[in-house]
């Protein structure tokens, strides 16, 4: 087969999976108190998405992540998992991971590291219990801190991703990182997206990563190095904990030029960019009778539509967000 590459040259090689639009918290950068959540038969059946994600690994795509909303709150999400981890058996799939809030890593961790899983994501603003309840509108700081304790003892590899806020946790990032590192965790640092209605503005929590590194600098030495960790983070050690912080910054400093993903919805849309509406549907040519020929040639159109990059503004107070869909559809 040959490798999946776009329009501009880019090889696709890496794909977020998102296997529900539901999630148990509610954060508020990222959906609405009341949230909407799709009907069932407008979500994709495990059996249909373990069939996309075939078709996808036999395309090319050598990294899985599943995401959500949160990909743990869905049923038998690790049946799901465990097929996906033949891919790595036959050796097509060169890493299976997920992203996840954390609140229910616990009961997952150990069966995760058991079909191969190495490493997951986890969403993590703050320390603190109150600022945790602000952010996320539920108190479930403990369940986190569980988790992420649950996973280490696994034996998965933990990196926290915090979105940057400027009114509550950038005080805080210094002592995350800290915290972090101490436990031998990497962080990447997120810069707050105008992705989906969130029943309010987020101009006045943008803050720049290009400032929190130039305030993290006043205190520590960080040193540039070229790791890639197949996402869009882009790497420093600091001399002083020994650890590696990354930078995601879709706003100040896009990283498109080097993007190797494609995003898959929980309703079988795959969005070419998280900051564009072009996408391709691949719900209704299943359910309609597609053969894997038919998806594959899906999946060629998608890249020949992918953009060169996103358009992501968020200086204006009040601006409608840059696409309307949330970002627990997308999956990040």
């Amino acid at each position: 087969m040959t490798p999946l590459v776009d329009q501009f040259q880019r090889r696709i090689t890496y794909l977020r999976v998102s296997v529900t639009d539901r999630c148990d918290l509610r954060c508020t950068y990222c959906m609405p108190e009341r949230m909407d959540f799709l009907p069932k038969a407008e979500v994709l059946s495990f059996e249909e998405l373990d069939r996309l994600c075939s078709v996808f690994i036999e395309a090319g795509v050598r990294k899985l992540r599943v995401t959500g909303g949160e990909p743990l709150v869905r049923r038998d999400i690790m049946e799901f998992l465990r097929r996906q981890a033949r891919h790595l058996t036959s050796g097509q799939l060169g890493e299976l991971t997920l992203t996840t809030n954390g609140t229910r890593l616990s009961r997952f961790a150990a069966d995760l590291a058991a079909i191969g899983v190495r490493r997951v994501n986890v969403s993590l603003d703050t320390l603190d219990r109150e600022t945790f309840q602000r952010i996320t509108r539920r108190d479930q700081l403990a369940n986190v801190m569980e988790g992420i304790e649950f996973a280490q003892k696994a034996g998965l590899k933990v990196k926290l991703n915090v979105v940057a806020l400027k009114h509550d946790n950038a005080a805080d990032i210094p002592g995350i990182i800290q915290w972090a590192h101490a436990r031998s965790m990497d962080v990447s640092l997120i810069e707050t997206m105008p992705v989906g209605d969130v029943e309010g503005d987020r101009s006045d929590q943008f803050v720049s990563l290009a400032a929190v590194r130039a305030e993290l600098e006043s205190f520590w030495r960080l040193k540039d190095i070229p790791d890639i960790t197949g996402g869009p983070s882009r790497y420093v050690r600091i001399e002083e904990t020994g650890g590696r912080l990354g930078f995601i910054t879709p706003l100040s400093h896009n990283f498109c030029a080097d993007c190797n993903r494609v995003r898959l919805t929980c309703t079988g849309r795959l969005y070419l960019c998280l900051g564009q509406d072009e996408h391709i549907d691949f719900r209704e040519p299943m359910r309609a009778g597609a053969s894997d020929a038919d998806l594959l040639g899906l999946i060629g159109r998608g890249m020949a539509i992918k953009p060169r990059a996103h358009d992501f503004v968020i200086s204006t107070p009040g601006a409608a967000p840059a696409v309307e869909r949330h970002m627990s559809m997308t999956g990040g």
